[in-house]
């Protein structure tokens, strides 16, 4: 088998995202960076393996797979062990849906690229660039605060992590580094704080990839 090499970046919530769902399949990666904040991500080499310029892309084989979501996807088509989706139709698809609320919702609005564009080509303040990003993770997140008190149990999803949790855990992460009110989201903190006591997932931790910048 073809060794997995994910490229990333320690502080992309969508890295965090492939490296919580490795981890817990157990599967071993080797990690090559590209620091976003000088622009490394769109050197030509790197876009010859992802063409839109972004990470993470996950290179197996001959094959490079792009967006975060269809890699966590193919992972679990290819290794189901331990499962990351329900094994029932109904429910895969409302984890399905957890998922794309936090990476179609209100990952897009929080990135870096869509800051540096707020603040260069619109010319906001700091403060109000991340106020703007700040309100649509809130609203994103009052969503998902509904489906976790209605759907969940342990974690994000009934007792057992699922896809939801490998993009709950990063968002949020996100989210408080802007300062977002996580308290306000009962059932959702309740749900990231049991995820992240999981050893797969706290090994993921942005601060702890070798890439990561000096405490």
């Amino acid at each position: 088998m073809s060794d997995l090499v994910l490229h990333g970046y320690w502080r992309s919530s969508a890295s965090y995202r492939v490296r919580i769902a490795l981890n817990l399949k157990k599967l071993s990666y080797r990690q090559i960076t590209h620091d976003l904040r000088t622009g490394e991500q769109t050197d030509p080499t790197y876009r010859a393996i992802a063409p839109a310029g972004l990470v993470p892309a996950l290179e197996w084989g001959d094959h490079a797979f792009v967006q975060s979501l269809a890699i966590l996807e193919w992972l679990e088509e290819y290794w189901p062990d331990p499962a990351l989706l329900p094994r029932a139709y109904e429910p895969r698809a409302i984890v399905r849906g957890m998922a794309s609320i936090l990476v179609a919702d209100i990952h897009p609005l929080n990135n870096l690229r869509v800051m540096n564009y707020l603040k260069s080509n619109l010319e906001l303040s700091t403060e109000a660039a991340h106020a703007w990003m700040s309100h649509w993770m809130s609203e994103g997140l009052a969503a998902l605060e509904a489906m976790i008190a209605r759907y969940g149990g342990d974690y994000a999803f009934g007792d057992q992590l699922t896809m939801a949790d490998c993009c709950l855990v990063p968002q949020v992460y996100n989210a408080e580094r802007f300062g977002v009110d996580i308290s306000r989201f009962r059932h959702l903190g309740a749900a990231t704080a049991r995820a992240r006591a999981h050893p797969a997932v706290a090994a993921a931790h942005p601060d702890l990839q070798p890439d990561a910048d000096p405490a």
